[in-house]
């Protein structure tokens, strides 16, 4: 089995949240900032994490965060106060910060967060307000993809389990800020 069939159960069940759906309908800009303003941390710390153990060096194009923080300062109308940030972002936080001295379990989280948005993530740029840096990439995706496949393995299974699990809370969590 590959690791993305051994992470199917938890992918389906992410891509299958109502904040997805919502992400997919031409989402309000600055519900989009808020949630940028929370994916921001979890991807600047990971990739910190990430870079000190080099697993990014020859794809430094593949990081995200700040493209994430670009897009929230061009959506986010009221410069002089945050948006509020889910529970799940410090717990994330806290997790990476608990696997930061582990390469191959940070490797997961780039698996599961990177290789998502030069995948899925492609569908969802069509439909964000603002410029959407987020899911655009300088350079082939398809050639990104596959580095960061030389550089996984099934054994990462339970970490990207993991990642997804704290992915699909924050989907949840973000609905608590939809209008409904």
């Amino acid at each position: 089995m590959s690791l993305k069939e051994l992470t199917k159960e938890q992918h389906t069940n992410a891509e299958r949240q109502e904040f997805v759906k919502v992400l997919f309908k031409d989402i309000d800009a600055e519900l989009y900032a808020t949630y940028l303003w929370n994916q921001f941390p979890m991807y600047e710390l990971l990739e910190v994490m990430a870079a000190r153990h080099g697993l990014l060096n020859d794809m430094r194009i593949v990081e995200r965060s700040r493209e994430i923080y670009a897009d929230f300062m061009e959506l986010w109308p009221h410069k002089d106060q945050q948006p509020p940030q889910c529970a799940v972002v410090k717990e994330y936080l806290d997790h990476v910060m608990s696997i930061s001295n582990d390469p191959h379990k940070l490797m997961a989280h780039i698996y599961v967060r990177h290789m998502g948005d030069l995948s899925g993530g492609q569908m969802i740029a069509k439909k964000v307000p603002g410029e959407g840096r987020f899911y655009k990439f300088d350079g082939d995706r398809e050639e990104l993809k596959e580095k960061i496949r030389k550089k996984v393995d099934d054994s990462m299974a339970d970490e990207a389990k993991i990642c997804f699990e704290f992915a699909t809370r924050l989907f949840q969590e973000m609905m608590e800020f939809v209008d409904k």
